[in-house]
This record gives structure tokens, C-alpha cells and sequence, in this order.
């Protein structure tokens, strides 16, 4: 048994932010990453991070922005907290070696995105993620305090619990399987912190990467841990349309530049939907372009930034503009076509804005928690900046939690695969996970009824009994893993929304289409016992 003082699930910008902290009050920090350590969603995030850092913007009108998005369901607390905080959290990541975008005279470049009174942005051109997490990952790898496990898996938590030990429960540590060996190692630690993302892949079309299955709020769930809001999916409203599952994101600044929705007629038709045009909310604009294509019955959309010079699109948007040529357009000459795709997740983990959840020792943080900072619909950017907030304040979180429970852990029994056996079936997983993708896609995307999300429950557990009796038939390996997370995901989406009966933010239904009076969250917890 590998002991720790921290283990932390993920190597995103939440991850890896809160293991420096940690680290550098001297605790032994392991992070488990299933993929390289450079493989997470922040690697892919293209527009940037809110934060006031600008003499005409002020805190009020960013918290107002966010509640706005957020549609009623939004904790003001919380929203007050991380958009105060964000300046500070900005200057570390400048010390840490994030060199953000400067305009020619020396001040800092804002984007505006949709939903956003302001330019309020800060951005690396159109890869802010990937310069984050190279500056973070070279600062983990400086650190002696923390050892990096690539191609490590996260199964399940061990808890007092689980081991059916006297007292509250709390962690104790995991069980994680080596990808390479397919050994299962038992690792104990008293502080286990989530940070494994986001759920994508439970749809037909993406943004996210392959490894965004939904791990934390799988884990956190079986364990007993409260879930919440599950329901909110944010459809980003312009990914490049493609055949492929996966769906290249235009990022939202591009429209925040000037670009302009059109229909196959031509016609600019967001204002028809919203007087903020296209620099409505992410919710409106991806039901706008939703509507377009059903009346229609075309494909795609048009997003079309062709009056500006090729030059500027190059500089303001350079990977953006290769990807498109990639795929044969160039977009300061012709139109982009565009669709809607699953681009995040605003429910998630119960958390609290010190990154605690309802069991001792389990810290989440990013998109695997819940903290009511999103309510019903993310404002654009606002991700980043939750990240490093919760990261912060996790970590003090940590470390004092550490100064009564720091002892060793006690000894956990090893995994045991007992009889079975390895896969010889691996179709099953095939045809489970596409199944379970086109029945997300189709009954539980952008716009939903109660006979289409009853359909959708009824598909998703069947899938649940299969993968059950498969999990303990055979041994353990990624795929099966991943699918197992991701139909414990879909089941909680599914629940989530039929709780709801109403339509607000992202979670909109032809059967209630009025917004109640009064905001409520909805809630999912397992017995733990």
C-alpha cells in the first residue's frame, strides 16, 4: 500500500493548482491521471479567464453578469467570493509563468465573450488552457514534494464505511488501477481531492476530450456523496460541424470579435431571439441556432467573420483559424459551418466554496463540483477562474484538516479480482457506450420532454444492469471503467431533469416551459452505510 498525505484525481488547472499549494506547505502530494499528465480539458480550453482587471469594469458588474447567466438559481455568496477573489488568483498564475496576451501599448488584451458587459477576458491568443497547464505542469515537475502518476485510473473510494469501521465516515484512500500493469494498488491517504473534469463523452458530440467520462462525480456518488443540478449541460453553440464525433470548438470570443450567425438564407437571425444578439448567453444562443435547424432541417449554421482582414483573424485567433483550414475553410473568406455541442457540465458534486464536500476528507474542485457558482447556466470564462479560487481555498481546507488527521492510515485490504476473468467480450462495451451516446443525444440534449427523458431512463438502466454484471465479471480495465462512470452519470442527468418541472437555464422542456417562482436545486444522494 502507497501512503500519502494528499492524493489528488486529475492534472487540470484545478489539480494541479492545488497540489502546488499543498506541496509547498511540505505534504507528500500524489496525482493520479489516467491519461499523460498533460491530457485534460484545461489543455483544450481556448478562450480564456473572467476576471476584473480593468479601471472601466468593477466587481458589481461581473457578479451581475454571472447571476444573470445563472438564471435565478445562482448562490450570490458564492458569486461575490470567487469574482473578488479572481484578481489575486490571476497574479499567481502570472507568477507562475502564465504570460497572458498584452495589447501593442503594454496593457493586457480582454476579450469579450457572450453574456459579459465588459472586456473582461484575459487570454493567451486562443490557447489559454494549454499555456495554464504548461506553466502549472513545469512547476509540479520543480516540486519535490509530488509525485506524478501518468496512466493511473481511480476506481473507488475507500471509506470507514466501506471497511465498515466505527465513527464517521471518512476517507481513507483509493483503489487505482495501473493502466500499464493492470494491477490494482490500494493507495491511502487522509485528504482525496476530485478534479477529474467534466462528462462529455456521455454525449453523441463534444467538445470535450476523450477522458472527460464523468470519474469524480461517479466516484463521489458511490461513496454516498451528494450530487446536484445535474441536469444543467451547457450545449457550447458553435462547435465546427464535422461527421466525427468529436466537434472542434469555435471559441465564443470570436463571436465577442464581430463574427455574425446566419441561417442557410443569409439572414442574421439572433436578434429574433434576444436583443443582446449573438453575444447573448451560451443557453439562448444554442436554442436559437437549436430552432433555426429545425425549421430548416439543415445541418448547421453559419458564423461568419469574413468582414474582418485575414491578418487580424490570424493574430487574434491562430489556432482557430489552422483548425479550419485543417478542415478546408478559411474562415476570413468564407463562413464557418457550426453546431451545437456538450460542452459542460454546471452540476456536479455538492461542494462548498472551500472545496469541502459532505464526506470528511473528499475536496472537489473545477467542473467535478457543484458550488453554486454557475447556477443554471455557466457564464462564458467563468470556469477557469472557479477553478483557481476553489483551488486556493482547498488547500487551506486541506492542510487544516491534515493537523488533526494527518496520522497513518490504517492498513486496507488489497483489491482482490478473485475468479474472473479477462474481457473476452469487449463488443458489449462498444455497443453499450455508443447506445448510451445516441440515447443522451437524442432524448436528453438541448431541448427535452418527460416522455423523451422517461424513454431515456428506461435505455440507461437496462445499459446499468449490463455494465454491473460485466464489472464483476471481469477484470478492470480503462474502457470498462469509463463506461461504468458514464452511465452512473447519465442515470444522474436523467434524475436531475425529471425532478425539474420547469424550464430554466440550460434544462429546457416543452412540457413546462415556465420558470417557477421560486429557484430550487435538484438533488441525488446514495444511502451511504
Amino acid at each position: 500500500m502507497k501512503t500519502y498525505d494528499v492524493i489528488v484525481v486529475g492534472s487540470g488547472i484545478a489539480g494541479l493548482s492545488f497540489a502546488l499549494k499543498v506541496a509547498a506547505a511540505g505534504k507528500r502530494v500524489a496525482i493520479i491521471t489516467k491519461k499523460s499528465r498533460a491530457e485534460s480539458s484545461t489543455n483544450y480550453a481556448q478562450g480564456g479567464i473572467a476576471a476584473v482587471t480593468s479601471q472601466t469594469d468593477d466587481f458589481e458588474l461581473h457578479v451581475a453578469d454571472t447571476l444573470t447567466a445563472g438564471d435565478g438559481l445562482c448562490r450570490e455568496d458564492v458569486v461575490r467570493e470567487v469574482v473578488s477573489a479572481g484578481p489575486a488568483r490571476i497574479e499567481e498564475l502570472k507568477r507562475v509563468g502564465v504570460e497572458f496576451t498584452n495589447l501593442e501599448d503594454g496593457r493586457i488584451s480582454l476579450h469579450r465573450e457572450g453574456g459579459h458587459s465588459k472586456r473582461r477576458i484575459l487570454h493567451v491568443k486562443d490557447l489559454t488552457g494549454a499555456a495554464i497547464e504548461e506553466a502549472l505542469l513545469h512547476a509540479v515537475a520543480t516540486s519535490e514534494h509530488i509525485e506524478m502518476l501518468e496512466h493511473h485510473f481511480a476506481i473507488d473510494l475507500i471509506t470507514r464505511h466501506k471497511l465498515q469501521l466505527p465513527g464517521p465516515d471518512a476517507v481513507l484512500g483509493l483503489y487505482v488501477l495501473n493502466v500499464h500493469t493492470g494491477i490494482v494498488h490500494t493507495f491511502g491517504a487522509p485528504v482525496v481531492m476530485l478534479a477529474t473534469g467534466g462528462v462529455g463523452q456521455v454525449y453523441q458530440f463534444t467538445t470535450n476530450p476523450d477522458i472527460a467520462t464523468g470519474d469524480g462525480i461517479a466516484i463521489a456518488f458511490r461513496a454516498g456523496v451528494e450530487v446536484r443540478n445535474m441536469e444543467f449541460i451547457q450545449f457550447h453553440p458553435t462547435a465546427l460541424f464535422a461527421r466525427t464525433k468529436d466537434r472542434f470548438l469555435i471559441s465564443e470570443a470570436v463571436r465577442g470579435e464581430g463574427a455574425v450567425l446566419r441561417n442557410s438564407a443569409g439572414e442574421a437571425f439572433m436578434k429574433r431571439y434576444d436583443p443582446r444578439a449573438d453575444l447573448a448567453p451560451r443557453d439562448i444562443v444554442a436554442r436559437a441556432i437549436d430552432a433555426e435547424m429545425k425549421r430548416s432541417g439543415d445541418e448547421h449554421v453559419w458564423l461568419d467573420i469574413t468582414h474582418q482582414s485575414e491578418e487580424s483573424i490570424r493574430d487574434r485567433f491562430p489556432s482557430i483559424y489552422e483548425g479550419c483550414l485543417k478542415a478546408g475553410i478559411n474562415m476570413a473568406k468564407e463562413m464557418i459551418p457550426v453546431v451545437p455541442a456538450c460542452h459542460y457540465m454546471c452540476g456536479g458534486i455538492t461542494t462548498a466554496l472551500d472545496a469541502s464536500t459532505g464526506l470528511d476528507g473528499l475536496l472537489a474542485c473545477g467542473e467535478v463540483a457543484c458550488t453554486g457558482l454557475h447556477g443554471a447556466n455557466r457564464l462564458a470564462s467563468n470556469s477557469l477562474l472557479e477553478a483557481c479560487v476553489l483551488a486556493h481555498s482547498g488547500a487551506q481546507t486541506a492542510l487544516t484538516y491534515l493537523e488533526t488527521h494527518g496520522n497513518e492510515p490504517l492498513e486496507m485490504p488489497h483489491w482482490r479480482d478473485g475468479d474472473v476473468r479477462d474481457p473476452d467480450e469487449r463488443v458489449v462495451l462498444h455497443h453499450n457506450w455508443d447506445e448510451l451516446k445516441r440515447t443522451m443525444w437524442d432524448y436528453v440534449a438541448i431541448v427535452r420532454t418527460d416522455k423523451r427523458l422517461q424513454r431515456a431512463r428506461t435505455r440507461v438502466q437496462n445499459l446499468q444492469r449490463e455494465i454491473t454484471e460485466y464489472y464483476w465479471n471481469f477484470k478492470v480495465e480503462p474502457e470498462l471503467l469509463e463506461l461504468r462512470n458514464l452511465i452512473q452519470v447519465a442515470e444522474l442527468i436523467i434524475d436531475c431533469a425529471l425532478q425539474r418541472r420547469e424550464s430554466r437555464g440550460l434544462h429546457y422542456t416543452l412540457d413546462h416551459r415556465e420558470k417557477l417562482d421560486a429557484a430550487q436545486d435538484s438533488i441525488v444522494q446514495r444511502f451511504r452505510g
